[in-house]
Formats: structure tokens, sequence, C-alpha cells
């Protein structure tokens, strides 16, 4: 038997990683980094730093991420096509790098449960002889409320954690609380009037930010913000919690 491991290594400080994931990177022959090769490169060399300290004895395996159209018109035949072809390549890689016995790992940005296909690819390939292990990371959402210092949940209430295109036609009425995440749209800016909003990007690193208020005042300022830091550094990843007011 192999063994895969699917670790969760953070938002984005090296200080995410728990204690769990360092004794699994310790435990990996082979590490296969799935890298886009774009303006997220200190993204990329954050993980060969990790790699560094944490794996320096393991064998590093590079795979090129195939690119995908973030807003297509089909959006679950684009998701499937780019799957696939991360099967094919994945498949490749793990046939030509890991032996029989030997421990390979992927290491997911946040946790392997929040929107990540690194599982469902694995899976697909459908390999009787690799046994999955998952450790769990520290996610942008748990990294949101960290940074303001909030809890996401309120008393006997629910919590949504959806993707942005869910709400382009505005937010159902029986939501209070969601977490929005991939948000290529700025839905937020639809919420109705008694809404707050949690906003953070880059959570986690260094260049993390963090706005909140009432939506209706603090819009302006995200739509400003997001565009001046995505035009600084060519890339943008956010995620927000908005917040109905209940009434006193």
């Amino acid at each position: 038997m192999r063994t895969m491991l699917v670790i969760g290594i953070g938002a984005g400080d090296p200080d995410h990683l728990t204690l769990q994931a360092i004794k699994a990177m310790g435990r990996a022959d082979v590490v296969f980094l799935v890298e886009k090769r774009d303006a997220t490169r200190p993204l990329e060399d954050l993980r060969r730093a990790m790699l560094a300290e944490h794996a320096a004895h393991a064998a590093v395996v590079t795979i090129d991420d195939p690119r995908r159209e973030r807003d297509p018109a089909d959006y679950r035949a684009t998701v499937q096509a780019w799957r696939d072809e991360r099967t094919r390549r994945w498949g490749a890689a793990i046939a030509a790098h890991l032996g029989d016995g030997q421990t390979g790992a992927f290491l997911v940005w946040g946790d392997p449960a929040f929107y990540d296909s690194t599982l469902d690819v694995l899976r697909e390939l459908a390999l009787p002889d690799l046994a999955i292990e998952v450790i769990a990371g520290i996610s942008s959402v748990q990294a949101l409320a960290a940074g303001h210092g909030i809890a996401l949940n309120r008393v006997g209430g629910a919590i949504e954690i959806t993707p942005g295109r869910r709400y382009a036609d505005g937010i159902p009425d029986d939501v209070d609380d969601a977490v929005v995440m991939l948000d290529t749209r700025s839905v937020y800016a639809g919420a109705p009037d008694d809404f707050d909003v949690y906003w953070g990007a880059y959570l986690g690193t260094a260049d993390e930010i963090l706005i909140a208020g009432p939506v209706r005042e603090v819009e302006d300022d995200i739509a400003r913000v997001r565009a001046q830091a995505r035009e600084e550094k060519g890339w943008m990843f956010d995620t927000y919690l908005l917040r109905r007011r209940r009434q006193p």
C-alpha cells in the first residue's frame, strides 16, 4: 500500500501549521506541489519555505495546475473539464514518483474540507493501493472570525458557507449569517440595508486587510481597497461574513 496525506496548512501564516500537520509533513517521502505559476508566486514560495523547515528530506514534485475560466457561461462543465485535466496530471505524477510503500503528500491552503478539490481529484483516480489520510487545517473562514474577533454563529442560529455566485440574484430571506467565499461579483454590495459585513483579504498573511461595518457604509471602501490590492498584487482572495442585524 501507498499513503497520500492531504495536509491543511492554514490560510497563509506559517504559524497556522498545527502540530499534526508538522508531524504529517515529516512522514512524507514525496510532496506534490500543485503550482499556478502566476501572480500568486509568493504563496508558492511560502509553501516551499514550510517544506524546507519541516520536510527537508522529502522529494518535491511540481505539477502545473491547468488554468480555468473563473466565471464561465457553463460553470459545471468548465469545472468538470478542469478537474478531468487535473486528474490526468496528478495520476501521471503519482505513478511516476510515488513507489510501493511510500507516503506522499499534497499541501492544501486552509482546510481540505472548504472549497478545495484535492480530495475529489485523488478519489477520482480510484487507485486501490492508495490510502488517503486528511489532516485538518486553519481555514480562511476561521482566520476571518479571529481577525475580526467575532463568533460566526449566533445563539440558536445557523450559518451558511457559500460561493458568491449563489447570491448573484440576492440573499435569501431566511439567511441571517453567511460566510461568502470565491466571490468574483462583489455580492455584498447587493445585500439589504440591514446587513453588516465583516470583510477580509489575504487572511493570515502579512498583507491581511480587514474592514467591517454596515454594508451601505463600507461597501465603497471595500470596492476601492479590493481593486487597489488586486492591482498591486495581481491577485485577490477575500472572504467575508454577511450578518443581518436583528431587531431589538
